[in-house]
């Protein structure tokens, strides 16, 4: 963006990223923008235009971690219509993106870091793949959809680090890099009047001195707080899901302790854990994981 003339002083402003930045009538640039000018209009523009430009990346990169989180299908046109837009490209550059199979799943052997979108529905994406060739994945391709595969779906992850690396990846959505868990292979069984255990307990007793404390926690993480419960909406293998932790529903400013975290299915029915699936899993147990961060941990060390 170019150099604003304000209406006093022969000071200009302008924007950097989304901080607003001055320079004086000799065309030296400020440290701050001058009290006398918090109240210019072009400085006031500038300000709400920086406003509006963090409000839209936030925006642009929570739809791309639910395409992520969902395991949605991203049509090709999609991608390349918002790839003009630095925000959009900001969050989707680098991504390891894969081929969308006819069963609706990742052709992850075909997957490759994002590095361009082209309008041409032929052309359609360029990637770097796994061997470091740069390909097209478009309509010339048989592809018309990709995935933004989940890192737990993703075999020999260790290994795509370590690419992604050599390559100077700089992910702007959180993906390779991100924190993974996994479902172990067996459960005990609850009882054998209760049937399979249907909750995990790694993340309860958590204390925390007042529930608005784990309640806010768990929003600015970006999580849903509902009936007591911190939620995180999936999808997996196209059916909807949910992963819900218990944080209390006493008073906001009473103590309160965290309990299990479960999985639920459209209609409200606890999932067996057998029955989660490698990325509702993750999810949940990293939204649980990052609530139970913030519990409070006493002199001795001691966070129970």
């Amino acid at each position: 963006m170019g150099w604003i003339d304000t209406k006093s002083g022969g000071y200009a402003v302008t924007l950097d990223g989304t901080r607003v930045v001055c320079r004086n009538a000799a065309g030296r640039t400020l440290k701050q923008v001058p009290a006398k000018l918090r109240d210019d209009a072009e400085v006031v523009r500038l300000r709400q235009l920086a406003e509006w430009l963090e409000r839209h990346e936030s925006e642009c990169r929570a739809q791309v971690d639910a395409w992520l989180v969902r395991s949605l299908p991203v049509p090709v046109p999609l991608l390349a219509r918002v790839w003009q837009d630095a925000a959009w490209q900001g969050v989707l550059r680098d991504l390891v993106v894969a081929p969308v199979g006819a069963d609706g799943s990742a052709e992850v052997e075909r997957a490759g870091f994002l590095r361009d979108a082209d309008p041409d529905p032929a052309r359609g994406l360029g990637i770097v793949d796994l061997d470091g060739d740069s390909v097209r994945l478009g309509s010339e391709q048989g592809v018309e959809a990709v995935l933004i595969p989940h890192p737990v779906l993703l075999e020999d992850l260790e290994e795509l680090r370590e690419f992604a690396v050599e390559l100077g990846v700089e992910q702007g959505t959180e993906q390779l890099f991100r924190e993974v868990w996994r479902r172990p292979d067996e459960f005990p069984d609850a009882g054998a009047s209760a049937g399979p255990k249907t909750s995990w307990d790694a993340y309860a007793r958590g204390r925390f001195a007042e529930l608005r404390h784990a309640t806010a926690r768990a929003a600015t993480l970006g999580y849903r707080v509902r009936g007591g419960f911190a939620v995180c909406p999936l999808v997996e293998g196209g059916r909807p899901l949910e992963a819900a932790y218990w944080l209390g529903d006493e008073y906001p400013e009473a103590e309160t302790e965290t309990g299990a975290l479960e999985w639920r299915d459209r209609a409200g029915r606890r999932l067996p854990l057998a029955e989660v699936g490698p990325v509702a899993w993750s999810e949940g147990e990293r939204m649980a994981a990052l609530v139970y961060a913030g519990r409070v941990v006493d002199e001795e060390g001691d966070a129970r």
